[in-house]
């Protein structure tokens, strides 16, 4: 099957971290430089478009009229241990890759469409969902909506929970799986999400003005973070 939109990438050099990043966004059919567009970004970005089935998603969502126009950004990780240092809230590399996202990717590719979007989203799965959590809450007036997919949750990001009134107009959705008692986890332990994410919710619940909360029956796993993305953008970017 063809697509609809169309997929684009650059490499850009980042100053912030001292290395090269390959960004990919795909455009909905029809884009028009300077119009209205929604910008969603998406660590863990090869994820989203091979496992997630983001474009896919995109072309049916925009042809349904289901979603606002949106431009679905994807920046992705070398490997495991890459990952784990830029996304975790103690990872060596938290705060380079946080301001290369906010002050080099985003940029750039804002600048290269000619787009100033209406609404930025951060969206992520397990550890980039905690990431995406952490960034929005750090630039509460750069990003409106926060999406998290089974978010890794510790005491930093419990503590930025618990200051939820400085951030409250950020739209949140947040889901953890009720298997998700032993996921292994990249540095060869396992760990419950589910207990802390419970605790996560309960910090939350009524400090923000949209905020969705779901317990999904399934464990750590892409088959149900992608079993769930349509329904989650419909809510999110409708």
């Amino acid at each position: 099957m063809g697509r609809n939109g169309k997929m684009e990438d650059a490499t850009i050099h980042s100053e912030h971290l001292k290395e090269e990043i390959q960004i990919k966004w795909y455009l909905p059919e029809g884009f028009t430089a300077f119009k209205d567009y929604q910008l969603c970004i998406m660590n863990d970005g090869d994820d989203y478009f091979r496992m997630g089935r983001v474009a896919t998603l995109s072309d049916q969502l925009h042809e349904d009229i289901e979603i606002e126009a949106t431009i679905f950004v994807g920046v992705h990780y070398q490997d495991k241990n890459d990952r784990w240092e830029k996304y975790h809230p103690s990872g060596q590399q938290q705060d380079a890759y946080i301001a290369f996202l906010v002050k080099e990717a985003i940029p750039y590719v804002e600048n290269h469409l000619h787009i100033t979007p209406v609404k930025r989203i951060l969206i992520g799965d397990s550890l980039a969902g905690t990431l995406a959590f952490m960034i929005a809450t750090q630039f509460p007036h750069t990003f409106d909506t926060v999406i998290m997919q089974s978010p890794y949750v510790d005491q930093d990001v419990l503590k930025r929970a618990s200051k939820a009134t400085e951030f409250s107009h950020i739209e949140v959705f947040h889901s953890i799986g009720k298997e998700e008692t032993e996921v292994h986890m990249t540095n060869g332990e396992t760990a419950d999400f589910l207990t802390p994410n419970r605790t996560f919710n309960q910090t939350l619940t009524g400090k923000l003005q949209v905020y969705h909360y779901d317990e999904f029956n399934g464990n750590h796993t892409w088959k149900y973070w992608q079993q769930d993305l349509k329904e989650i953008l419909i809510k999110m970017l409708g």
